[in-house]
């Protein structure tokens, strides 16, 4: 799909498409832990696969829409905000892709001790974007609103329980890497080294869909 598809429409349709890609990439998350922790790691190489063709085509989209806005759209927010908020929809994308590669270094196994802290703190990170991904479908009625009226003060509450699903994953990666490092007599270092980078990429994710609400906001005047 090109930007010749879109024109003379609102610059919500494509970011609606790039969205798409983004969240094809987070609904990949929770199945590649699921292949940790079953040891089924080439079901986890087909599906890291997926998770970089779809950030690869956010990628194309986003090239597409920052050179079509100041021409083809005419514009109902501030264009920064508008291109600003498109960067950090990306990072959502770039930070499933960063935790493709690293659960993909190497067969990493699961701890056993840990499997149900590790998917506690996985849930709460997808939370964090489920939310975000219901205040963006109600992207086209902000519009049609003008940006104001119920269906902002409903994209504000959603916003809202994103901070909220936020606070509660850091909290839930701190838990897990106490977990983690009381482990360092039973884990090889570099087993250490790399799950705690991973947890580190999960926060990441979380902390730009947070954010990627927080710029919704501003669009909003809030």
């Amino acid at each position: 799909m090109t930007m010749l598809n879109w024109k003379e429409q609102s610059p919500f349709v494509p970011l609606g498409a790039h969205m798409d890609n983004v969240r094809t990439c987070v609904d990949l998350v929770v199945p590649m832990f699921v292949c940790i922790q079953g040891g089924d790691f080439e079901k986890l190489k087909t599906l890291a696969a997926q998770v970089f063709r779809s950030e690869h085509e956010a990628d194309t989209i986003k090239r597409e829409i920052r050179q079509s806005i100041p021409t083809t759209f005419s514009l109902p927010v501030y264009r920064g905000d508008l291109l600003a908020y498109l960067h950090i929809q990306d990072d959502i994308a770039d930070s499933v892709e960063d935790i493709a590669v690293m659960v993909t270094i190497k067969n990493l196994a699961m701890p056993e001790t840990l499997r149900d802290d590790i998917f506690a703190y996985v849930q709460r990170v997808v939370e964090v974007c489920e939310f975000l991904f219901q205040a963006t479908d109600q992207l086209k009625t902000l519009t049609e609103d003008e940006f104001s009226g119920p269906s902002a003060d409903q994209v504000m509450e959603i916003i809202a329980k994103a901070d909220h699903a936020e606070w509660e994953a850091d909290k839930a990666q701190y838990r897990l890497a106490q977990r983690l490092f009381a482990l360092d007599d039973e884990l090889k270092p570099t087993d250490i080294f790399l799950w705690s980078g991973i947890m580190r990429e999960l926060g990441t994710l979380a902390n730009n869909a947070d954010k990627t609400g927080e710029r919704l906001r501003r669009m909003l005047g809030r």
